[in-house]
């Protein structure tokens, strides 16, 4: 493959970069020609000029493109409103197609179904690059869809923007349909020696806490942890809901898992009711972190992918890279992130309002994200290049960004830390180290509301209260730790849950355990304890009362007749267990 980048200044200069092609595939053999034309212009006659342009001097060539956010050459970003690029393929067995279609929520099925058929009936098919209209259309259906394609075909693209990022109008066009602000263009490549590889790159980290969607609807995002979504911005960002939201959320992305892999999902809308505009839709009851760019992270990442795709040894490198990231870096320094590819490879590509890529299978819609596309004809080539710089001198401003959020994440892990410290100390009792009270009445009434047979051991050591007056507390408590210990042992060795009940009083609760089983290990318990010696107390003993759930049985109840059990444990003697 061989590639020939330009920016278009005007149709004559456009002329002689087409003569140029020309002349250096005369004297070659080429199996196809396509061009890929990025604009920073919606202005569809200058558009018309450019595609006619191409009708007239290369009758037989494809083309493809669409609106952007931005340019990418010779990996890095251009100033210039349009740029063209032109591959040639040379293999023989290499083959190229294209459709276009228009695209709405209506017609979505149908445009994936023919894409399906199409791709079943052509084996040649490797790779689908797309180029589409996404604002204000929800992807998620689209890429479900998409999914089933042949699962040897790798999909990647990106979606139609605007230069000003606040505007929907965006628009794709291809040689088979023309201008269009509404629509989905496909190329499809392929062939015996045509080889594609394909991957995406983040480095946004999540940062602060998770946040549970309690409430989402398609696209709409209404609550995290029960409140607006909104809310979630203005109180930690402190970004207001006006007229610049989507400008300043843009590097302010969440990050979650779908489908097996972290993405980003940025909003594009806050709403008058606190709800967030999604780019796609988002599922309820998931986990979800505000994430901001690590520029250290980012680099790395490149450095890696750049020696992965080296040894993939492409002819040509396609980049989808959201517009967000260019906010992000800035038009200089995003040259950081995509120029190292082009001292592997000529690079290309557009800042996009969405990313697509296939992974294990799924057609996924990124934020945020750069996705790459490596291409080439044949096998590969060994190749040494020099060594892979990814420009890592960071300004002072972006590497403050760096570590600011580093101390972020690790005050965020400190604080999570804490936390389920303090919910774990919430759980149990402070001297026995066992649950309290409240939660093993929690998981008592809990396990009986999914309806699970219970049957509860209910212990109370006896005479506790003269070992307190004869030997003080201390040695009092060192009896009552005696018994959590042992009852320790029994949760280990089983299923059993325990704790303290009240001063002297523990419960045990048995999930499943048949009334001959549950009397068997009370008895255990009661030997155990009464085996047990302490250095001013001596033995001691306990005495155990033992019941079963009926089906259906209100808590209260069973409390109270295990209660019960125990009592009379008590009034006949005491250190016996007594079954009701």
């Amino acid at each position: 493959m061989r590639q020939f980048q330009f920016e278009y200044e005007n149709d004559r200069a456009f002329v002689k970069e087409i003569a140029k092609i020309k002349q250096w595939c005369s004297s070659r053999i080429t199996s196809g020609i396509f061009f890929t034309i990025y604009t920073e212009s919606v202005d569809k006659v200058k558009i018309a000029d450019i595609c006619r342009t191409i009708d007239e001097q290369l009758p037989d060539a494809l083309y493809m493109g669409c609106s952007t956010c931005g340019n990418i050459s010779g990996g890095q970003f251009t100033s210039s409103d349009t740029g063209i690029v032109c591959t040639v393929c040379e293999y023989p067995s290499t083959k190229i197609e294209m459709k276009q279609y228009k695209l709405n929520a209506s017609l979505e099925k149908s445009v994936v179904e023919d894409v399906i058929a199409y791709t079943d009936k052509n084996d040649w098919i490797k790779a689908i690059q797309m180029f589409v209209t996404i604002r204000g259309m929800s992807m998620t259906g689209f890429c479900e869809d998409m999914s089933h394609i042949r699962k040897n075909i790798q999909i990647f693209g990106g979606g139609a923007f605007n230069p000003d990022i606040n505007n929907d109008v965006a628009c794709v066009f291809s040689k088979p349909g023309g201008y269009s602000e509404q629509a989905v263009a496909f190329l499809f490549l392929g062939g015996e020696d045509f080889y594609v590889e394909s991957t995406h790159i983040t480095g946004w980290k999540p940062l602060g806490r998770e946040l549970i969607v309690t409430k989402a609807e398609g696209s709409i995002l209404y609550e995290l942890d029960n409140k607006p979504a909104y809310d979630t911005y203005y109180k930690y960002l402190k970004i207001k809901n006006d007229e610049n939201f989507f400008n300043n959320t843009l590097e302010f992305p969440f990050f979650y898992e779908h489908n097996g892999i972290n993405i980003l999902r940025a909003p594009i809308a806050s709403n008058s009711d606190g709800s967030l505009t999604m780019t796609s839709d988002i599922d309820e009851n998931v986990k979800a972190r505000l994430a901001y760019g690590d520029p250290n992270v980012i680099l790395e990442d490149i450095h890696f992918i750049c020696q992965r795709i080296h040894r993939f040894s492409p002819e040509i490198i396609q980049i989808f890279s959201c517009a967000a990231r260019r906010t992000f870096w800035g038009n200089t320094e995003a040259n950081k992130e995509t120029f190292p590819f082009q001292a592997i490879a000529p690079t290309s590509g557009f800042y996009t309002s969405g990313e697509f890529l296939r992974t294990n299978g799924y057609l996924n819609q990124h934020n945020v994200t750069l996705v790459l596309a490596s291409m080439r004809e044949g096998q590969p080539i060994e190749t040494s290049i020099d060594t892979l710089s990814t420009g890592s001198e960071l300004t002072g401003k972006v590497s403050m960004i760096s570590r600011l959020a580093t101390f972020i994440d690790a005050a965020t892990d400190e604080l999570e830390s804490v936390n389920k410290k303090l919910e774990q100390i919430a759980k149990l009792d402070g001297l026995t180290g066992i649950y309290n009270r409240k939660e093993i009445q929690k998981l008592i009434v809990s396990s009986m509301k999914r309806g699970t047979s219970v049957t509860l051991i209910m212990l109370d050591i006896d005479n506790f209260k003269s070992v307190n007056d004869t030997y003080g507390h201390l040695e009092g408590d060192n009896v009552i730790i005696g018994l959590s210990v042992i009852l320790k042992h029994l949760t280990k060795s089983s299923t059993a849950v325990c704790g303290r009940w009240g001063g002297e009083e523990f419960m045990v609760m048995l999930e499943d355990c048949t009334r001959e089983r549950a009397v068997e290990i009370a008895e255990n318990l009661r030997e155990d304890f009464n085996n047990s010696e302490f250095k001013k107390a001596g033995k001691t003993t306990v005495s155990v009362g033992v019941t079963q759930a009926f089906k259906n049985e209100d808590p209260d109840s069973l409390f109270m007749r295990v209660d019960k059990a125990l009592y009379k444990a008590k009034q006949t003697g005491k250190n016996k267990v007594v079954v009701l």
